[in-house]
């Protein structure tokens, strides 16, 4: 008897729900332009608030409550997911001489300082996406701001389940890294 309530102790142990759904943001896209010479950048890791911080897909049933997508979560930490996508971004305009993160060593001329506020599903006015980020200019060789801009955009969700909230998500992010891109390259 002592036997069978060990082996069930251990099998109960031994079974697990299924891991919750892992989802990444889109490649970034492509800022064309004029190449502009001898710029160098750092892409520093974004500021966010703990409930954005983590690999938790927010959702806000109401203006004042959070809530948590459910068997869903980020690949990683969203502000390293942000950071990942701008300077991929930023590399694929191919219009400056370099671009890395903080360690990278690069001799950098310009730091894109960011804080997310807001990247969740607002579901209190018909579900959509909304994606918020504040961006600063840093000159890095004299420590003045050059630009302080906030970036918004939303995405109605379109379909239903998780899946179609993170595209959502996805295509708010995009056009707010299009226009960060555009709007710091006109301003180096």
């Amino acid at each position: 008897m002592a036997m069978a309530t060990v082996l069930s102790g251990c099998a109960g142990g031994l079974v697990s729900s299924p891991p919750p759904d892992t989802y990444g943001l889109s490649a970034a896209p492509v800022i064309a332009g004029q190449k502009i010479r001898n710029r160098q950048i750092l892409i520093t890791e974004p500021s966010a608030l703990k409930a954005l911080d983590s690999e938790q897909i927010v959702i806000r049933p109401t203006p004042s409550a959070i809530q948590y997508l459910a068997k869903s979560q980020w690949s990683d930490r969203l502000p390293n997911i942000v950071q990942d996508k701008l300077v991929q971004a930023f590399e694929n305009s191919g219009r400056i001489s370099g671009v890395g993160r903080p360690g990278d060593g690069l001799a950098i001329d310009y730091k894109i300082i960011t804080a997310i506020r807001a990247f969740e599903i607002k579901a209190d006015a018909g579900e959509q996406a909304v994606v918020e980020i504040s961006a600063k200019i840093l000159n890095d060789r004299n420590g003045v701001v050059v630009a302080t801009q906030v970036f918004r955009s939303t995405a109605r969700v379109t379909g239903s389940g998780n899946a179609a909230y993170v595209q959502s998500l996805d295509r708010a992010f995009e056009t707010v890294v299009q226009d960060i891109v555009a709007w710091t390259l006109s301003r180096i």
